[in-house]
C-alpha cells in the first residue's frame, strides 16, 4: 500500500514530508476510511478515488495552499496529513493550517515531527511569517500538538466553521517566525 517514489521535502529521525500525488489516492482513502473513529467528529478526509481526486486536486493546483503527506520513513506508508489553507501573500504571509493523523500513526509522535518539519518549511521555502490552527475545544489530541509544536492560544471564535452539520465553535493557535527562535515545549 505505501507509495515510495516521491522525494521528502524535508526530513526528521522518523518521518519525511512531501507534496501529494494523484497517485496517493489509493492508500491515502484506505488510511482515511481505517481512522474514521478516530476521526469523528473533528474532520472528514476523503474516503473515495472521486473525492481524493478532487480534494488532492485544490492541493495541487491551487496556489493558496499547500498540502503535505507525512511519511514514515521506515516504510513510506502515510502516517498522515498537514494542509497550508488561505495562503496570502503581501504584508500578512499567513496561512491556516489543518491536520489528521491516521489510526496506525496516532500516539506514535509521528504528527509532532511532520508538524514540526512544515512550520520550517512553511518559514524557510515558502516565505510565510505566521501560521494559524483553529481547533475544536474538545479536540484535545489537536490542541495537545499544537501545544506541543510551540503554538500559542490566541483566542476563541464561537461559531467559526461548519463541520459535521453545525457551526463550530473552535480555538485559535498560532505560531509566527519569531516564536520558533526560543525553546519549544516538548
Amino acid at each position: 500500500m505505501p507509495h515510495h517514489a516521491s522525494r521528502h521535502l524535508a526530513e526528521g529521525p522518523r518521518v519525511g514530508i512531501r507534496h501529494f500525488t494523484y497517485e496517493d489516492g489509493a492508500e491515502f482513502t484506505a488510511r482515511a476510511r481505517e481512522s474514521k473513529d478516530l476521526h469523528h467528529p473533528w474532520l472528514f478526509p476523503p474516503t473515495t478515488a472521486q473525492a481524493y481526486t478532487a480534494y488532492a486536486g485544490r492541493l495541487i493546483e491551487d496556489p493558496s495552499k499547500a498540502g503535505f503527506l507525512v511519511c514514515d520513513k521506515s516504510d513510506g506508508a502515510i502516517a498522515g496529513f498537514i494542509n497550508i489553507n488561505n495562503i496570502v501573500e503581501g504584508g500578512f504571509q499567513s496561512g491556516a493550517l489543518g491536520y489528521g493523523a491516521f489510526a496506525h500513526a496516532a500516539g506514535r509522535g509521528l504528527m509532532r515531527e511532520g508538524l514540526d518539519l512544515v512550520v520550517g518549511h512553511a518559514f524557510g521555502p515558502l516565505r510565510l511569517h505566521r501560521l494559524e490552527i483553529n481547533v475544536q475545544p474538545g479536540n484535545a489530541a489537536s490542541i495537545a500538538l499544537a501545544r506541543r509544536c510551540g503554538f500559542r492560544l490566541e483566542g476563541f471564535s464561537p461559531k467559526m466553521l461548519f463541520v459535521d452539520g453545525a457551526w463550530r465553535d473552535h480555538e485559535r493557535w498560532a505560531i509566527t517566525t519569531e516564536m520558533i527562535t526560543r525553546p519549544r515545549p516538548r
